[in-house]
């Protein structure tokens, strides 16, 4: 059986934690090299962590080393304080960690992205999605899957007040047979979904994955 020695980015995040910690349970599993901006304390020996400066991602190339990337990475307009800081790190970190990776030969790369993610979008987050997924989907990667989920339910401790009241309004719509295409999805949930993919056997060169193939299994 291959072990695959994987990589993280957005690895502190409500998807990004998950990934790690549901890698590190896996057997097929051999590593999981993570790339933070604060320092992580871990007695994991699977668990490989670098601290780096996002911004000079070039500095650090030697590193970026696996057989698959999951780029889980993302902010809000609020905790960014701009547009130009939330695309930063929505769109250029991302994408030229991505350019990185295929170079040092990653084959495959998975996307955490969003629902209605469309680069002609004349909303400012589901463009900078969109752009992102289309440059990536250009990129030579053996394999590229991309998942866009709607709202997700993260644990409480991260959950926003204005989340609470979006999520309970969504579940109330839902149970009633409406808005099924934002349905709410457990972070946990979607972290599985992800790296099951990753050793399913699929010869397609991109793939989406929209929320009701997320949710039907």
């Amino acid at each position: 059986m291959k072990q695959f020695h994987a990589i993280v980015i957005g690895a502190t995040g409500a998807v990004g934690r998950f990934l790690v910690s549901q890698l590190l349970e896996n057997s097929r599993i051999k590593s999981v090299t993570i790339f933070v901006r604060k320092n992580i304390i871990s007695e994991n020996k699977k668990l490989i962590v670098h601290k780096i400066d996002f911004s000079n991602i070039s500095e650090h190339s030697d590193k970026i080393v696996g057989d698959v990337l999951f780029s889980a990475m993302g902010t809000t307009l609020k905790d960014a304080g701009s547009r130009k800081k939330q695309y930063l790190v929505d769109y250029t970190y991302q994408y030229n960690f991505a350019k990185i990776a295929l170079k040092n030969g990653v084959k495959n790369y998975s996307l955490v992205s969003s629902v209605g993610a469309n680069s002609k979008s004349l909303f400012f987050y589901p463009k900078i999605k969109g752009d992102l997924e289309n440059d990536i989907a250009n990129l030579s990667f053996e394999r590229i899957q991309i998942f866009r989920p709607a709202s997700l339910i993260r644990p409480l401790d991260l959950l926003r007040k204005n989340e609470k009241i979006l999520i309970n309004f969504l579940i109330f719509f839902n149970k009633l047979g409406l808005l099924q295409s934002l349905k709410p999805l457990r972070v946990e949930d979607l972290a599985k979904f992800m790296i099951d993919k990753v050793f399913e056997d699929n010869t397609n060169k991109l793939t989406f994955y929209d929320l009701k193939e997320i949710v039907k299994r």
